[in-house]
């Protein structure tokens, strides 16, 4: 609950300035203004694929694939290894897959911010905030890396780096202000934490699995830390 509180009073806080057209867009225009700068530039420039590529892994397309990739394969791992609860990674992959559009996509329409561009949102436009690609990556790769039977913690580790990276590269490439991705982060963190909370206790060893190879369940605070 703490951790779920702490995201959520600066999600608050970001949606009452963006709705309001509070002091903090300042820093949206500052940065977008700084990014627009550098990128032309020489240096700048060449960042441009990369920043594009980070930006293409925020994608539902890529992103979603990842995720249900590692979900058919845990699954696969856990019932060779008589998991009784075997399908459970589909099912937590699904849920993820489904609670990203449920959050963003009425936000969305609800706010109708318009994005660094200044246009108009056209017809086919919902809004900008949140950032939609920023979610999309962080809740898909953070949900594969809890689903990763073994080496979370480097799979945990590259999920952070990719989740934090696709933020940057979305306000560098001009497709979102920094604000609209920093509340992406916030409503991310919120929803890995519960996704982390029914995972754990659902896929707690049972009297059936309880022995060598068996899939294990770690404490919160020693997943991100964990080996196996």
């Amino acid at each position: 609950m703490c951790v779920l509180g702490a995201l959520l009073v600066p999600l608050l806080l970001i949606t009452g300035q963006v709705v309001g057209d509070g002091p903090m867009l300042a820093l949206d225009r500052d940065a977008r203004d700084a990014a627009a700068r550098l990128r032309a530039t020489g240096a700048g420039s060449h960042l441009d694929p990369l920043a594009q590529f980070l930006a293409d892994l925020g994608g539902g397309a890529v992103a979603g694939s990842v995720l249900a990739v590692v979900a058919v394969y845990t699954a696969w791992w856990r019932r060779r290894r008589g998991a009784a609860r075997w399908w459970w990674p589909p099912a937590v992959a699904a849920a993820a897959g489904a609670v990203v559009p449920a959050l963003v996509v009425p936000a969305k329409a609800l706010i109708g911010r318009t994005g660094p561009e200044g246009w108009p949102l056209g017809p086919d436009q919902l809004g900008f905030y949140p950032s939609g690609h920023t979610t999309t990556a962080a809740v898909c790769y953070g949900t594969a890396a809890l689903l990763m039977p073994y080496h979370r913690r480097v799979f945990a580790a590259v999920a952070a780096l990719v989740s934090f990276a696709v933020g940057p590269a979305l306000v560098w490439c001009g497709y979102h202000w920094a604000l609209d991705v920093v509340a992406g982060w916030c409503l991310t963190g919120m929803v890995l934490t519960v996704l982390y909370a029914v995972h754990a206790r659902l896929t707690a060893p049972g009297p059936a699995e309880a022995g060598p190879g068996a899939p294990a369940t770690r404490p919160f605070s020693r997943w991100w830390g964990s080996r196996g």
